[in-house]
């Protein structure tokens, strides 16, 4: 890989680790209670995400909208971001760019044999996984993806407010989270649990909500992460709406996802705790 996911990884392990924030100017200023989330070497500098959100099924109009979001978000907190639908990408020379891959609402059937063979050698050489939303309505055909994103789309009721009880906050991705966060979007339930590998960063709180006919009972994961075949993965399955994009919160999810795969803050997503 370019920079080299396990260069990353070694260094956040190692010693001397300071907040981002302190060497990266135009960095805006990390609460002090979530301070380290940011936690990386001052060597790290900029980084690489792709952006991947073709569709061969449903499309959701947000796409556009976390696209721009994304954009910002790395122009705010130095990485670069590249935007595409074009599945040739996925190759061995163009993966190794990057340090994080973010599926945002890809749906179905997106990438061909060697598209799939290209995606799991990044990752099992230590590239990062984002998955956001449908990216779980991904690939059904695709069990190591399906082990990749952590579980696959069932289904879901209506759009409504729900809660979200966040189980830990010594993530990047949960850092600025409330316990108890009450937000409007699409509730997706899932085929299965995440295994217990998976670390699970929120369930939803199905009696804040009607979940109709796709309970889960509890608990029902809804954002998680572990590390898989080498490399590392994340999944929130929040994201349907347009408005998801702006609100500060759910921003600081994603980008603490990305920070995590991407090897520039810590990655604590050591089984289900």
């Amino acid at each position: 890989m370019k920079h080299g996911s396990r260069r990353f990884r070694a260094l956040i392990s190692g010693v001397g680790l300071v907040a981002v924030a302190a060497f990266a100017p135009g960095l805006s200023p990390t609460p002090a209670a979530s301070a380290d989330r940011y936690e990386a070497s001052e060597e790290v500098g900029t980084y690489d995400v792709l952006v991947f959100s073709k569709t061969a099924g449903f499309r959701h109009g947000s796409i556009p909208n976390g696209i721009a979001a994304i954009e910002r978000l790395g122009a705010e907190n130095g990485f670069t971001v590249t935007a595409t639908e074009d599945a040739a990408v996925f190759n061995d020379t163009d993966l190794a760019a990057y340090e994080a891959v973010l599926w945002l609402s890809t749906t179905g059937d997106v990438l061909d044999a060697g598209q799939q063979g290209a995606f799991e050698r990044y990752i099992q050489d230590g590239g990062g996984y984002v998955g956001v939303h449908a990216a779980s309505d991904t690939e059904y055909g695709w069990p190591w993806y399906g082990g990749l994103v952590g579980a696959y789309f069932a289904g879901h009721p209506a759009q409504q407010t729900a809660t979200v009880k966040v189980h830990a906050h010594n993530t990047a991705a949960t850092a600025e989270l409330p316990k108890r966060w009450t937000r409007w979007d699409e509730w997706y339930s899932f085929r299965d649990r995440p295994a217990d590998s998976i670390r699970v960063l929120a369930d939803l709180d199905e009696r804040s909500y009607d979940p109709g006919r796709h309970a889960m009972g509890d608990p029902h994961a809804i954002a998680w992460c572990h590390e898989y075949d080498g490399g590392r993965a994340f999944y929130t399955g929040m994201g349907h709406t347009s408005e998801s994009f702006t609100e500060p919160e759910f921003l600081s999810h994603v980008l603490g996802g990305i920070q995590m795969v991407a090897g520039v803050a810590r990655f604590r997503c050591e089984g289900d705790r």
